[in-house]
């Protein structure tokens, strides 16, 4: 240990003798490992950046959608089916049943016009949802007002948000809080301006969207109102409830029956007969989608294989049978945008360690230089009695100090490179310290690599002929 003391402590004295050398020396591995760490600390901000606006255009989101009708052959599409709602929603939300899943939304979809004094739009979404709406998109900053409550829901409000298209195309840019619109000759009070989102993936409008409470636009707005389903139900009980059905949706959508005191029933009344015969299969009402939103891309699988199982137990679907569901990710977009950032980091992380062989070959050429100046140095200390061991390790020692000591430069370096860029360029960066510790053993390995020829080459001199040398 005293021996490695004193090589180590002849190392950092020879290195002091010309410091200036030594620095320029360095100065290749500063701007290797700065560049290593600021691209990485780039690249990866660059990709937190991006799986965030993906996550906000719904890469996290999955989108559970009633099943497929047929008859004889023919097959009606998605959605023709009603199979889903409201007490799914609320059971794949439960964390007991589906800990994968982070929020749940109710939606029920709608096309109408909107209108407002003397001017209308028909916008490109019309959503009846929950208050979770907000937190499954993450869209929960509002650039005025407040989104509508769970009571709201429950109690069938006439309230709803607005999204910037609709605030440009009605109000010209003025605030609407307090103001109404209509939807199929429903008035609705504006309580909130969504904050601009701007377009989908698809290239959509996200801006182009009225947000309200699932009962208001079930039972006031949209063609298709409060159902009662049962699957198990003879054909004569379905058709006494459709016709029910059409004579509530006449009375509600007229404007002369829309008075802001009346609450309509949410869930019709249940003939107890009908209870006791199907105690599982009734079904007060039938949503479009169910919006949910996992934990992480990562675990969007899991929620999936979750919300599967669940609603195959609620549904009653035994294996082997068709899902009367269907379930939407965008697992692959995701994938497409996140492997292109991660191309961009790696080739920029390339380009950085291209830099740290251009240090580690100017430390190679000075470590030579300086072995050829200090030969008569060597033959002294070998005939004093340092063994070439010795001599190896003193000038190893002294190009890995010299690496290790650039390295810790090239991390301040790079580290204030990265905050400076995200100051005046708002550029995103995230701290790696992997990033960190990888440049330092990957200094000490530059040093050892590259410092080991010179190294070798002082001990392999013969110490009569590096007295001799002039």
């Amino acid at each position: 240990m005293k021996k490695l003391y004193r090589i180590v402590r002849t190392a950092l004295r020879a290195l002091r003798r010309n410091v200036m050398r030594s620095v320029l020396t360095t100065l290749g591995i500063v701007i290797g490992v700065g560049a290593v760490i600021a691209m990485t600390e780039i690249g990866q901000g660059s990709s937190m950046a991006v799986q965030k606006t993906i996550a906000s255009m719904g890469a996290n989101n999955l989108l559970v959608m009633p099943g497929t009708a047929s008859t004889g052959g023919v097959s009606f599409g998605g959605g023709s089916v009603i199979t889903l709602t409201p007490q799914d929603a609320e059971a794949v939300s439960d964390p007991r049943n589906c800990p994968a899943v982070n929020s749940v939304a109710i939606v029920v979809r709608a096309r109408t016009q909107v209108t407002f004094a003397n001017k209308n739009w028909v916008p490109l979404y019309i959503y009846g949802t929950t208050p979770t709406f907000l937190d499954v998109r993450e869209w929960t900053d509002l650039e005025e007002g407040e989104p509508f409550s769970d009571s709201d829901v429950r109690n069938g409000t006439r309230v709803c948000l607005v999204g910037q298209t609709i605030k440009h195309e009605l109000f010209n840019d003025v605030s609407p809080l307090g103001k109404e619109i209509r939807l199929q000759n429903v008035a609705f009070k504006v309580v909130g301006v969504l904050s601009a989102r701007g377009a989908n993936m698809m290239g959509l409008d996200q801006d182009d969207i009225v947000l309200a409470p699932w009962t208001s636009i079930k039972a006031r707005v949209s063609s298709s109102t409060l159902t009662n389903v049962n699957q198990s139900n003879a054909s004569a009980t379905n058709a006494t409830t459709t016709a029910a059905t059409v004579n509530a949706a006449t009375s509600v959508n007229t404007l002369n029956q829309s008075y802001p005191g009346t609450q309509d029933s949410i869930y019709p009344t249940v003939d107890p007969l009908r209870a006791s015969d199907y105690p599982q299969q009734t079904r007060f009402a039938n949503i479009d989608q169910i919006l949910v939103r996992a934990n992480s891309a990562d675990e969007i699988q899991l929620a999936i294989r979750q919300l599967t199982d669940l609603l195959h137990q609620r549904h009653h679907i035994k294996a082997g049978q068709l899902d009367d569901f269907n379930v939407r990710d965008m697992t692959e977009m995701s994938k497409a945008l996140g492997g292109a950032t991660e191309t961009m980091t790696r080739s920029l992380l390339f380009v950085a360690l291209v830099s740290l062989i251009v240090g580690g070959v100017g430390i190679m050429n000075i470590m030579l230089v300086s072995v050829t100046e200090r030969t008569r140095e060597i033959g002294l200390r070998m005939a004093v009695g340092a063994r070439p061991s010795d001599i190896l390790r003193q000038f190893l020692i002294e190009a890995i100090v010299l690496c290790l000591l650039g390295g810790i430069m090239g991390i301040f370096l790079g580290r204030g490179a990265s905050l400076l860029l995200n100051w005046f360029l708002n550029w995103p960066i995230q701290l790696s310290l992997p990033a960190i510790f990888a440049a330092i053993f990957v200094s000490a390995g530059v040093g050892i690599i590259f410092g080991y020829y010179p190294a070798w080459k002082a001990s392999r001199l013969d110490p009569i002929d590096a007295l001799r040398y002039e």
